[in-house]
């Protein structure tokens, strides 16, 4: 084989472009941008649309957490109680609940 002919150069050529084919077909199978022919992410008009599926995941994603840091805070007023209740003596909460039937 000839090593200094055209043809080895353009098999060359022809296995770096397939490369950077498939390469960017599986980034865009995945949901990453493609890259240009030097690494460099390239940007199209998809982009935008992302962004804002992007900031309306993270507006839903803190409406959760506000909801879920108050639900925490109720069971912990619950879990307050509830350890009150079980570490009081038994006297002291016959007494309150007499308390509470003479009302």
């Amino acid at each position: 084989m000839n090593w200094a002919g055209p043809g080895f150069v353009i098999a060359i050529i022809a296995i770096s472009t397939g490369g950077w084919i498939i390469n960017n077909w599986i980034r865009t199978k995945h949901g990453y941008p493609p890259s240009d022919d030097w690494g460099n992410t390239m940007s199209w008009g998809g982009s935008n649309k992302r962004v804002a599926d992007g900031d309306r995941k993270v507006e839903l994603l803190s409406n959760e957490n506000e909801r879920l840091t108050g639900q925490v805070s109720r069971l912990e007023e619950r879990i307050a109680v509830l350890e009150r209740i079980a570490t009081d003596p038994a006297e002291r909460t016959a007494r309150e609940i007499d308390a509470l039937r003479d009302r």
